[in-house]
């Protein structure tokens, strides 16, 4: 294609479906996108747009174009995040992401590990959503659960994350102390409001406990934890979290099954890179007492 930036002005007005959407993403005129639009349309002798009201509907042509240009700019991403990453020392931009739930731990290490790096700017994410290493997204991640499986990614064992089942002694005070797994169906919990959530401790308790059991359902670790703490029910609190509330009652002696494998991630392409292999030394150095209660 002869002009690049008449192919990426019609990739937004497709994904945005806007004239004025496609100029604010590019930082231009809308008199510019129309006037890339008419040139690439006349250029390749085929309408890519359906023009309405409520704004552009890209035809068949257009969707054709779209999923081109989509990938040429995922690439461009991708290229863009591993250059920003390499380089010979521990400077410029470091993406770490995980859960939210280790935030707490992950947050102290992160900001030592700036202050001995000065100039480091550090991007910490969070959330549910993955962030994908190859585009660049991230330098590190942190991820629970299976061994992730993405090709072209270096993973490694971390720590084991250990849970325990826990009552605040508000909680005891009101409904008592179940003595056996048997009485657990007589007690009230706290536990996530997805019945298909894939933590094991709660795949656990789905099978041990009826569903309307579970009368305080949240979406996240965090909110989770503070309604355990705060006494609505018994539930499961990771062993850093238990390690700092030494009056949380445990209801029952942990059990493997409830723990979660965690693994550190690098795309292949920065993991030896100066920064990365610094901050999982750094990582891994710290995290050895993470599981002591």
């Amino acid at each position: 294609m002869e002009n690049w930036d008449e192919v990426r002005t019609a990739y937004q007005v497709a994904r945005l479906g806007t004239v004025s959407g496609a100029a604010d993403a590019l930082g231009v005129h809308h008199a510019t996108v129309i006037r890339h639009i008419d040139a690439l349309e006349a250029r390749l002798g085929v309408k890519l747009f359906q023009r309405h009201a409520r704004g552009y509907t890209a035809t068949e042509a257009g969707m054709d174009l779209l999923r081109v240009a989509q990938a040429t700019d995922d690439q461009f991403a991708q290229l863009a995040g591993r250059i920003r990453g390499q380089g010979d020392g521990v400077t410029g931009e470091l993406v770490v992401t995980s859960i939210v739930a280790l935030a707490p731990q992950l947050t102290p290490i992160i900001l030592r590990f700036q202050q001995e790096n000065p100039g480091l700017l550090v991007r910490y994410l969070t959330g549910e959503r993955l962030f994908r290493l190859e585009y660049g997204e991230a330098h590190v991640a942190i991820r629970a659960g299976t061994a992730p499986q993405e090709p072209d990614n270096v993973v490694q064992p971390f720590v084991q994350q250990q849970y325990f089942m826990v009552a605040a002694p508000e909680y005891i005070e009101r409904h008592g102390l179940p003595k056996s797994e048997e009485e657990l169906s007589d007690h009230w919990f706290v536990g996530h409001d997805s019945e298909n959530n894939r933590a094991p401790f709660m795949r656990w308790l789905s099978g041990v406990v009826p569903r309307e059991r579970v009368v305080f359902r949240t979406t996240e670790d965090v909110s989770s934890q503070l309604a355990i703490l705060s006494g609505a029910g018994i539930g499961f609190l990771p062993c850093w979290t238990l390690r700092e509330h030494p009056e949380m009652v445990q209801i029952l002696p942990p059990k493997q099954e409830w723990s979660a494998p965690l693994w550190l991630v690098t795309h292949v392409d920065l993991h030896r890179t100066a920064k990365v292999q610094a901050f999982l030394a750094a990582l891994k150095a710290s995290a050895s007492g993470w599981t002591q209660v």
